[in-house]
């Protein structure tokens, strides 16, 4: 049964930025379904969102997989209502010289870089497109203009995906609905990247807070200006 509050589905729900756009959302007065591939990462983003009086609920789904995706947003429209909004934050991480790439992981990377955006875009925009308003944004990286040397198994997709955001923005933007891209240029401040990088200044990083609100003012941009794509990163990145 719907709640009756604004929907925002975040499909790739981590401890770092996917927590940090859940957070914001709920704060903002949406009902937020967290959608990643193991639930263990969901629940406590979903326990801190009720923690302070906020609607949350938790969906372990593959973005690659048509099926999983098609059940899964099906599921969050009965309990929570149609999304109004889409964040699309999953990646997947496949580093290796071209020779090294097997075709498998070459095509995994693809499918969760990109066609998951293709197809939990088409789960959101009926609903959108009947309601005449929406809000669809992409995660992209570095990657997303820059293919680097064993790298080619993240820059294809984020590539595709940055394609895939600008045709639909085209296709989409006279409808009401607002498409962007957000191109994030450096390493997100994460726990993990905190272990793995000690030494590291963290005003390298990017704080996932302060993405977030970006993230919120794309959403809330009239459309008399809306922004397509936008760059982050630290004031100490070179670029």
């Amino acid at each position: 049964m719907s709640t009756g509050a604004k929907v925002v589905a975040i499909v790739g729900v981590g401890p770092g930025l996917g927590r940090a756009l859940a957070v914001r959302f709920a704060r903002g007065g949406f009902a937020v379904a967290l959608v990643a591939r193991q639930d263990a990462s969901l629940r406590p983003v979903q326990t801190e969102i009720e923690g302070f009086g906020g609607t949350a609920r938790s969906y372990a789904a593959d973005a690659a997989s048509e099926k999983s995706v098609g059940a899964t947003f099906a599921r969050i429209r009965e309990e929570l209502g149609a999304p109004e909004a889409l964040l699309y934050n999953a990646g997947a991480f496949q580093s290796g010289g071209i020779l090294e790439l097997s075709a498998t992981d070459f095509e995994q990377a693809w499918r969760v870089n990109c066609l998951g955006g293709l197809l939990t875009a088409q789960a959101v925009l009926p609903g959108m497109l009947e309601r005449g308003s929406g809000t669809i944004i992409y995660s992209g990286a570095t990657a997303s203009l820059r293919g680097s040397a064993r790298f080619a198994g993240l820059a294809v997709g984020k590539f595709g995906l940055r394609a895939l955001a600008q045709s639909m923005a085209r296709e989409l933007g006279p409808k009401g609905i607002h498409v962007a891209h957000v191109v994030i240029d450096g390493g997100i401040d994460t726990p993990r990247a905190r272990a793995m990088f000690a030494s590291r200044d963290p005003q390298t990083l990017l704080a996932p807070t302060a993405i977030a609100e970006s993230y919120w003012h794309l959403h809330s941009q009239d459309p008399s200006a809306w922004s397509q794509e936008i760059d982050l990163r630290p004031s100490l990145e070179k670029f």
